[in-house]
């Protein structure tokens, strides 16, 4: 028998909208749609809603909940697209008595791209070391699915994956099918299952039905076709983050940024600066540079080498972390007078109070550097935590740094041996301070110009 017998029939939207249907009233086990915006998840959700509406009032009783990720660094046109398609989800589903509910998810405090790159000093990302993608979409989601999960017991994940998106896609699909069900099992939870109504679609067929067929809560598939124009989509060569193919606005994955670039052209110049600080956290990348904005050590005061003895660098010297952010809200500000929100937040005030926080704890910052440099940019003050830190000062920076330097002795050492002491202060079990005592013993002291002197010898 030929393997074009063998073959399935393809399915059409109407079988689509009976299997949606069948899987509905199969169970209670609730559903998470992950729906990013685009083409895709559009699709999933009209199905899915079109199948509700014909369903008679007393048959919807099972809860469908529409999940995006906000990275909190999204470009803000895309960022307010999905809000406004949020609102516009929750009040048709209130206004049609549906058990749909739209909500969008953020990362941790501790996960946020600015906690990380300003507060901790990570380097923008890169594809050796994609940092962001991981901290900003993928936890943020599996959190939700596992709330769900202890909550319900089971829940069903829609997503709108293809096979013809990618070979890897299509192996993935197949690799976790349950024989005889139209589910999976999901990749990484258990009693989460999967359900894939686009899986055989392509992409001509996918536009053809959102050409066809209007958003049922009143979005615009018209706009969601000009946001796929070619020139609006991120570097071909760089997979997307988060199932999304339009880019946070600080994405440093891609060479240049086209989504970005394309806005700008269109006339919405007031994105220049938001480009102009991506372009600046992009330089930092280059080979040539690193070294110049980063510090030779790693975040565990340890240093690390390639395979030719050269160094590898680690976070951001603490210079750089404070010009970053002290861009980043000259921006904000100017944002806010020359775009289209005057309230804009590239930066949440929850986020420079962790910055703080980091800065005070893990960086040395003894003369608390972030309230004098938001009161510098902004001339206003946050509600800013007094004393919460011990009394060590500038001017005790100053008469350590002086000391240290008599004896020879690391400034940077003592500073964190006194801030260990001060965090234990207190404390009535202070077992664990030698471990800590001991590990900054074990990092790297010496000098930048002695290692750095170093390297240079083994490449010679």
């Amino acid at each position: 028998m030929s393997e074009s017998v063998l073959k399935k029939p393809k399915k059409t939207i109407e079988d689509l909208h009976n299997e949606i249907e069948q899987l509905y009233l199969d169970d209670d086990r609730p559903w998470i749609i992950g729906f990013s915006g685009g083409k895709d998840s559009t699709t999933v959700l009209q199905l899915v809603w079109t199948v509700l509406l014909k369903l008679p009032k007393s048959k919807r009783n099972k809860q469908i909940f529409v999940i995006s990720s906000d990275t909190l660094v999204e470009s803000p046109p895309i960022s307010r697209l999905i809000t406004e398609t949020h609102e516009k989800i929750n009040k048709a589903a209130q206004d049609q008595d549906l058990p749909i509910q739209a909500i969008k998810l953020v990362p941790r405090l501790k996960d946020t791209f600015w906690v990380n790159l300003i507060g901790k000093g990570y380097p923008a990302p890169s594809k050796s070391f994609r940092w962001c993608t991981e901290r900003l979409k993928i936890r943020t989601s599996d959190r939700f699915i596992l709330e769900n999960v202890s909550k319900f017991g089971e829940i069903i994940l829609i997503l709108g994956v293809r096979r013809a998106e990618s070979a890897t896609r299509a192996q993935s699909i197949n690799l976790y099918k349950i024989e005889g069900s139209i589910l999976s099992k999901h990749s990484k939870f258990p009693n989460s299952f999967v359900y894939t109504p686009l899986v055989d679609l392509t992409t001509d067929e996918i536009w053809a039905y959102l050409t066809h067929n209007p958003s049922p809560w009143g979005g615009d598939n018209q706009q969601l076709s000009e946001l796929y124009d070619p020139d609006f989509l991120l570097d071909e060569n760089t997979p997307p983050a988060g199932n999304t193919r339009f880019g946070c606005w600080v994405c440093t994955l891609v060479t240049v940024d086209r989504s970005l670039q394309s806005l700008i052209d269109s006339g919405e110049e007031w994105l220049i600066p938001l480009r102009d600080y991506r372009n600046m956290l992009a330089d930092t990348q280059i080979i040539e540079k690193k070294l110049h904005y980063r510090e030779y050590k790693r975040m565990d005061g340890q240093i690390k080498r390639k395979k030719d003895g050269s160094i590898i660098p680690g976070p951001y010297k603490f210079e750089f972390s404070k010009l970053f952010l002290r861009k980043l809200l000259e921006i904000q500000i100017e944002l806010r007078k020359i775009g289209p929100d005057p309230n804009i937040q590239l930066i949440l005030p929850e986020e420079l109070h962790e910055i703080r926080k980091i800065w005070r704890l893990e960086r040395g910052d003894w003369e608390d550097s972030l309230p004098k440099i938001y009161r510098d940019v902004t001339g206003e003050d946050l509600e800013w935590i007094e004393d919460d830190f011990g009394s060590f000062s500038k001017k005790d920076e100053e008469l350590l740094e002086e000391i240290c330097v008599s004896h020879n002795t690391p400034v940077r050492l003592v500073t964190k041996l006194l801030d260990i002491e001060r965090q234990f202060q207190g404390m009535k079990r202070r077992a664990s301070i030698y471990s800590r005592i001991e590990s900054v013993f074990k990092e790297e002291w010496g000098t930048a110009e002695e290692i750095l002197g170093e390297s240079f010898e083994e490449d010679a």
